[in-house]
């Protein structure tokens, strides 16, 4: 039980699961109030008050005003409609955040039927026996029955300072909410849920309130400025329809309408919400659990990545890797059988080991001694009649066991190589090759232990090991063997220009050595603890440019570290698993906490939580935070170069005198694809191949920005011309309203389609379909959509659209090309434009160098 001796009473086992599966039925989960799902109404009411429904509102209401109820009954049926889907959707986000929040909530290590579980906090029960230890937020109020705490109760009380408990009285009280700062102990649960102190104060732990990111604000603002430009603009046009153009007072509203429907892009929020969460889901699928939807957007700008050794580049798992004879014989852990001489060592340093230990390299022993049963003999079960503890003046132990012989007993002792050397009293060359011999053995980055033998038969035990004429073996080296696929990981970053710097408390010589087997820059200084705390912040910032390991770290070490990164315009991303790593984590752009052996504070200090604490699913976090970057950009550019066309076609009729040829109704069509080519075909891109072979993205990039705006606003711009000058050409001709509305509509409709094509070939090698099947999907909704539209009379009629004939196929057909043509040609215009204008400066250069 991890230092905590075992209760002696029959309850020492703890509830049966049959008792806690019934009192979980009837007291209900151990949840703290205010974590209920949001209710139906308020979201119905919360998607109304969009700007967007305002206007479907709006213009259904006009239009019942001018007796049209087919056309009114078509937008307020849209609002119903779209208002389904959007329930619908926000419900399955809820659920989805629901379902992220509980698989990285706390969870509580308890005792049932006599063996240690980990469970869901939410599941612990009254009755249960916890056991408790430093890092843990305690799930419940609980008595303490053993050990010895203390407890950082500021949560509830508000004082910085720890207090102390112990068994029995009032001292012995642990509350829910609060952290265990030091120590272990066992504890009884007494209350859960509601019935605790926190849950009496009402405290909504589990529904904290997330802060929008960069983006989201971002992109909100824009979103305001259009729909305050969408509104003036509306004003300005419905007034210029009515007084100049002579139109109805309700018709110009009308068209003032479907401006503000053209104008206001209400697809960003949406892109941005999906994104994230479907981006939050897919690092989920890969063991990375969100708890900060910020820390997906600021995953592709990361620069440093700070990552902990233990666990998170190794295994954390001790293996016995080598033995090692004083004639320089040594066999490694994969060998079928023990080479002839070896069987002694590995008996000597399992019988110096105890059976039943918590120590990791003991446990490695035990793993590698069960390989070779035959090496050991049978005295290798059996228990010993004395012991030697390991103490500050022997860094040794020794252990002690009866042989057949009579009063002659058998010693075998492990420990500190120069300990194990000095018992032995081996000769002065002797006992320097014996040192050397394990000092090669730790350059490599292994823990080494030396191995001895002793014999004793008399009346009477010597008082100390030193006592005994012991006879060296050997030594045996343990190491945390690199996870599988770190170098390959290490390797990617490097390629994408994110620097990997070791932060680790261990030895320099094994983080070393760990660094050369995975690839971190052979041959780079190693910096330590106290070196860092012997710089000022400026020689550190300059030796940090030569060093990618950092050891015998301190956790406030590891925070300046962080800040001095950030100071230089770093964009951090740090891990960590202990209660004092939180300072830190916090303080990184991205805090990583580890999911396996990290404590509760650490994961809810960072953003991200890994769950199978490897370095390997940071890198699969990093590709996935630029695969979301960037197909965020394409969306957000698709929204701006679809928006064009749409916003002159509502505009210019005013202008030119032509009838109406952009209805609302039309708008709701189009949003219909509009708004799932955004937030699914863009969203479901496959990556870049080149996605972790480029630089980091700058922290202060924006989709928003206008220069990555421009090339949209080209493209859109140059479909508007072209649509509006379509739409002359057959109204010159003496075509109806309806017909050019017709070319019109199957003309945005193209528009549409088109631009996905174009963008997914620009950003991608993929061929269209592939990698992508929601890009199918689109294609047959906006075939589906346009046969229903021209097909079926009643829609057609609705949409006052023309009965397609030849020359309206033929007039589409040629707008459709022409279209394809600019999409097709831009790209080579725009490059060719950027050639010139290179060679141009280029060439003013020369110009003024040659006068100068």
């Amino acid at each position: 039980m991890n230092g905590v001796a075992p209760p002696s009473d029959r309850r020492a086992t703890g509830l049966d699961h049959g008792q806690a599966r019934r009192r979980l039925a009837s007291e209900g989960l151990n949840a703290l109030p205010g974590s209920q799902h949001q209710p139906l109404l308020r979201i119905a009411l919360k998607v109304l008050l969009e700007p967007m429904f305002l206007l479907l509102l709006t213009a259904g209401g006009l239009y019942l005003a001018l007796g049209d109820r087919g056309e009114a009954g078509f937008l307020l049926g849209s609002v119903v409609f779209v208002i389904g889907i959007t329930l619908a959707q926000e419900r399955k986000t809820q659920r989805a955040l629901e379902a992220l929040r509980d698989l990285s909530a706390p969870r509580a290590l308890v005792i049932r039927e006599g063996r240690h579980q980990r469970i869901a906090a939410t599941e612990v029960v009254r009755g249960d026996l916890l056991v408790l230890s430093e890092g843990d937020r305690i799930p419940a109020d609980a008595v303490l029955r053993e050990g010895l705490l203390e407890v950082d109760e500021s949560l509830l009380t508000g004082e910085a300072a720890a207090v102390t408990r112990l068994p029995g009285g009032e001292a012995a009280r642990v509350s829910a909410g609060t952290v265990v700062t030091k120590g272990r102990g066992l504890a009884d649960v007494v209350a859960t849920g509601p019935a605790t102190a926190m849950g009496r104060i009402g405290l909504a732990l589990a529904s904290t309130q997330e802060t929008p990111s960069g983006m989201q604000r971002a992109s909100g603002r824009l979103v305001r400025a259009l729909a305050v430009a969408a509104v003036l603009l509306a004003i300005g046009y419905t007034l210029l329809r009515w007084l100049w153009d002579g139109a109805g007072l309700l018709d110009s509203i009308l068209s003032g309408v479907a401006l503000s429907m053209a104008i206001l892009p209400e697809e960003l929020p949406v892109i941005l919400t999906v994104f994230f969460a479907m981006g939050a889901w897919r690092m989920a699928r890969h063991q990375v659990l969100t708890r900060r939807m910020a820390a997906v957007e600021a995953l592709g700008a990361v620069t440093v990545l700070a990552v902990d050794k233990t666990g998170t580049l190794t295994q954390n798992r001790m293996r016995l890797m080598v033995l090692a004879r004083p004639d320089g014989g040594e066999v490694g852990e994969a060998e079928p059988a023990l080479p002839a001489g070896f069987g002694e060592l590995l008996r000597c340093l399992l019988l110096a080991t105890p059976a039943s230990s918590f120590d990791p390299m003991e446990q490695a022993i035990h793993v590698y001694a069960a390989r070779y049963p035959d090496d050991l003999g049978s005295d290798a079960e059996t228990a010993p009649v004395r012991e030697y503890a390991l103490s500050h003046e022997v860094l040794a132990m020794t252990r002690a066991f009866a042989t057949g012989a009579l009063g002659l007993h058998l010693l075998a002792a492990k420990g500190a190589p120069e300990a194990i050397v000095a018992l032995c009293r081996l000769a002065p060359p002797d006992a320097a090759m014996a040192v050397a011999q394990a000092e090669a053995l730790a350059a490599k980055g292994l823990r080494v232990l030396g191995v001895a033998r002793a014999q004793w038969q008399g009346p009477e035990w010597p008082e100390s090991q030193r006592d005994f004429s012991y006879r060296l073996l050997g030594f045996a080296g343990f190491g945390d063997p690199p996870r599988e696929g770190v170098s390959a990981a290490v390797a990617e970053c490097r390629q994408a220009g994110v620097r990997v710097l070791m932060l680790t408390g261990d030895h320099p010589v094994t983080a070393r050595a760990v660094g050369d087997r995975i690839g971190m820059a052979p041959g780079r200084e190693v910096l330590t603890g106290d070196r860092i705390d012997a710089l000022d912040d400026g020689l550190l910032r300059e030796r940090l440019h030569r060093v990618d390991i950092c050891a015998r770290l301190r956790p406030e070490q590891k925070l300046r570290l962080v800040r001095l990164f950030q100071q230089q315009g770093e964009v951090v991303a740090m891990t960590g698993d202990g209660v004092n790593d939180a300072p830190a984590l916090k303080a990184a752009d991205i805090g990583i906490a580890m999911g396996q052996r990290g404590t509760d504070v650490a994961r809810e200090a960072a953003a991200l939580v890994l769950q199978d604490d490897s370095f390997a699913s940071i890198v699969k976090a990093l590709r996935q935070g630029r695969r979301i970057y960037d197909n965020i950009s394409h969306a957000t550019a698709y929204v701006f170069a679809v928006h064009a066309p749409v916003i002159a076609l509502a505009l210019m009729p005013a202008l030119l005198h032509w009838p109406m040829l952009l209805l609302p109704a039309h708008i709701v069509l189009l949003q219909l694809v509009i708004d799932p080519a955004c937030s699914l075909v863009f969203e479901a891109e496959p990556e870049a191949p080149d996605i972790m072979q480029r630089p980091p993205r700058p922290s202060s990039a924006s989709p928003f920005a206008p220069a990555k705006l421009a090339y949209a606003l080209g493209q859109g711009g140059g479909l508007a011309i072209i649509l509006v000058c379509g739409c002359g050409i057959v109204l010159s001709l003496g075509w109806s309203a309806a017909a050019a509305r017709t070319v019109m509509f199957v003309g945005l409709a193209a528009c549409l389609l088109l631009l996905v094509l174009v963008h997914r070939q620009r950003h991608a090698t993929a061929a269209p379909g592939q990698g992508n099947r929601w890009w199918l999907v689109m294609v047959a909704g906006l075939t589906a959509m346009l046969v229903v539209v021209l097909g079926i009379p009643p829609v057609r009629g609705l949409l006052a659209l023309a009965t397609p004939g030849p020359a309206t196929a033929a007039a589409t057909a040629l707008v459709v090309l022409a279209l394809l043509c600019w999409l097709a040609l831009l790209p080579a215009m725009v490059s060719g434009s950027r050639r010139a204008w290179s060679l141009w400066r280029s060439a003013r250069l020369d110009h003024n160098h040659a006068r100068s």
